[in-house]
Parts: structure tokens; sequence; C-alpha cells
């Protein structure tokens, strides 16, 4: 009996507007199933659930799952309608009153219309709904803010610092590499690779790849692995017992103090990253070559993450146009 309903939905959706469709989806779930049996088939919850394991499979990271259960599920919770009646306009509505409530920018604001966007299409590719609300509600434009970057003062700062030799190897090992902090922590001893410089990392949807430090960052890591009274397999661990495998908060936390101290605005491990992205680039290194190293899918990204030396543009203008 569903697939009827889907049958008669796709007949008639060239004949009805959206308001429409959803009224006689309504209708046709109501009578023909009947409202017990509508309630029965999968609920709203059941659906999200669903998502997130789909999410799983394809690789997102426990922090992408949990953005999209926080946000979708806040979702469900105000809007307190079944997924198949949720119209474009009570869409519109929630991200209009979730702004203003939340006091939020355009930005975080963008976040949740894409994380509650994905969810609607997969809804709509898995055949669970017949149109994705979302489909006329579009980017939301934002100002693009030009964000500053860790230059080499500020790097000579930190390391003078540093009180011990993990933190010394660890702001040496993100600023030389670009890899991500959850890639940081990941790494064991064993993907060291001394001689050539060089580890392997895992990124997103556990995607390996190369990425390469320099003799300052070989040197102060030798010199922390060598100076461990521990067994653990992790390369970089807590700095007291029972010395566990450092997580990304102990790594954030660590950089934020270290910047309170020194009264650096905004620095955290993703400065670190842009900041190697924005070097390379200056230097000369092809677009594609950082694209590679940063491990991203699309060299948009890797454009977003770069910010271009205006030092660099005024003397390019010079010798390109006079």
């Amino acid at each position: 009996m569903e697939e009827r309903i889907k049958i008669i939905l796709r007949d008639m959706e060239k004949y009805l507007s959206a308001t429409e469709m959803q009224m006689l989806q309504k209708s046709l779930i109501t009578n023909l199933l009947g409202r017990e049996k509508e309630e029965q088939i999968t609920t709203n919850e059941d659906y999200l659930k669903m998502f997130l394991n789909t999410k799983k499979i394809e690789g997102c990271s426990e922090r992408t799952i949990k953005y999209y259960d926080e946000t979708i599920k806040h979702l469900l919770n105000n809007i307190g309608i079944s997924l198949r009646q949720i119209s474009t306009n009570d869409m519109r509505r929630y991200l209009n009153e979730y702004q203003k409530i939340n006091n939020c920018g355009k930005i975080t604001i963008d976040n949740i219309r894409r994380n509650i966007s994905s969810f609607f299409t997969w809804l709509e590719t898995e055949d669970y709904i017949l149109k994705s609300p979302m489909r006329r509600i579009h980017k939301i434009k934002t100002t693009k803010v030009v964000k500053s970057i860790i230059n080499d003062e500020v790097i000579e700062k930190i390391r003078d610092n540093c009180k011990c030799k993990r933190d010394l190897a660890m702001i040496d090992l993100l600023y030389s590499t670009g890899m991500r902090v959850g890639e940081l922590v990941k790494l064991n001893i064993s993907d060291i690779n001394f001689q050539e410089r060089e580890c392997v990392v895992y990124g997103k949807g556990d995607k390996q790849r190369k990425v390469y430090f320099d003799a300052k960052a070989k040197i102060h890591i030798e010199n922390y692995i060598n100076d461990r009274n521990d067994n653990n397999e992790a390369l970089f661990v807590t700095l007291d017992k029972p010395y566990d495998r450092l997580k990304i908060s102990g790594v954030e936390i660590r950089i934020r103090q270290l910047g309170r101290k020194l009264n650096i605005e905004r620095i955290h491990p993703h400065k670190f990253r842009r900041s190697m992205a924005t070097r390379a680039i200056d230097k000369g290194m092809p677009i594609e070559q950082v694209q590679s190293i940063l491990g991203h899918s699309k060299i948009d990204t890797t454009m977003e993450y770069a910010i271009v030396s205006q030092s660099n543009v005024k003397i390019a203008h010079r010798k390109f146009i006079g």
C-alpha cells in the first residue's frame, strides 16, 4: 500500500503545489493506512537514527555525527509534526526563529541549514518523503572575514613558552604539516618515519595520506619520545599517569592556555592548518600540491583555507602589470 501511495503522489506532483501535495500525502496515509498504521511505520526519531547510521557508514567523524544529531534533534523537538508534513514555509519559519532566539550569526545558521538539508535530501533519496522542503532554501550569503594566521614571530613566542617537550613537539608538528587535530591525536609512534621526515595520517572517511614535517619538528618529536617512560603506542599522551592517548579537547585546551598566556587572539589547532596552507602558497607551492597535503577532496576548500599575502599580490602586480 505504501508503494501505491508513492506512485499516486509522483503522478500528481506535476499538477499540484508543494502544499497541496503534502495535504494529499497526509490524506492518503491517514485514510488508506490509518493514523495508527502511520505512527507504527516509522517515527521521526527512527528516521534520524537511520540517517546517522548512514553517515557513520560513509565515514563521518564522531564530532560530525554528534553535530548532525544535535541539529536535527532540535528541529524535530521544536517543529512537533511528522517529517512527511513539514513544508518549506515551516523550515523558513524555524530557521528564522532559531536565529532570533539564539542570536546567532549567518555562518552558524547556514551550517544548521546545511545539516538539515542533508537530512531531508537523504529522506528524499531513500523515498521516505516525496520532496525535500529544503530544496528552495538556498545557501545563506555571509560576509567573508579574512582570518588571521600564525606568523614566524608568533610561532617563536609559542615555542619559547612551551614548558614541556610534548607541547613543543605537538606545536611544531601541527605548524609544519597542516594536519587536522583529529589526525594528530590518532597518530602512533610507529606512524612516524624520521628518516624521510614524514608520517601517515587518517583523514575524513579514514582516507590515508602522507604528510611531511621539517627538521625542527623532527628534533622535538625525537626528544619528546626519548624522554617518555610509558609504553603507550600513541605519539602524544597525557602528562600524568596513566599516560592515556591525548584527546582533541586536550590539544585544544593546551593551545588556548598558551594563547591566553601570550595574549594571542583566537589561537586554536585549526589556525596552524590554515597558516601552513597560506605559507605554502605564498612561497610558490602549486595549489594542487597544497590540496594533496591537506587532504581536501575539492580544490575550492583549499582556496578557502589559504590567505594570499597582500604584499605578494603587490609584488606580482608590479611584475606582471607594471
